[in-house]
């Protein structure tokens, strides 16, 4: 049986890392917690710092952390065409407003407490779900 390993990115305030506080937009956070995940336990953490985010720049991010290997997106706020980027490169993207910390979030995602995000949740899609990152 081959072991079953996932890396997730949380949008975080400084510094990252399990205890930060998880950013309300994942486009304009200061940086990404990267936690990879081995058979249900924490096997790594690290931090990536994000890139600019320039107008009509949103599908960036959603290269850039595609090319760090990232399966899964535990995010409070994002626009539909980044969520429609994530969708399109492979990586799942969660529901995860109100976490207090990284850390929080991940145990929600690896208790299966987040709902994925839909278009309701999108800035714009009527749900309130950008987090009050306005």
């Amino acid at each position: 049986m081959m072991a079953s390993r996932v890396r997730v990115a949380v949008p975080s305030e400084q510094p990252g890392g399990m205890e930060a506080g998880v950013s309300a937009h994942f486009g304009h956070c200061e940086l990404y917690t990267l936690v990879d995940v081995e058979d249900g336990v924490v096997a790594a953490v690290e931090t990536l710092p994000n890139i600019p985010h320039q107008e009509g720049g949103c599908l960036a991010p959603v290269q850039y952390l595609a090319s760090h290997g990232v399966c899964a997106l535990i995010a409070g706020g994002m626009g539909m065409r980044p969520l429609l980027g994530f969708q399109q490169a492979g990586i799942q993207v969660f529901y995860g407003a109100g976490a207090p910390s990284v850390g929080a979030a991940l145990q929600a995602f690896l208790a299966g407490r987040l709902p994925q995000f839909s278009p309701h949740n999108t800035c714009g899609g009527g749900g309130g779900g950008c987090g009050g990152h306005h």
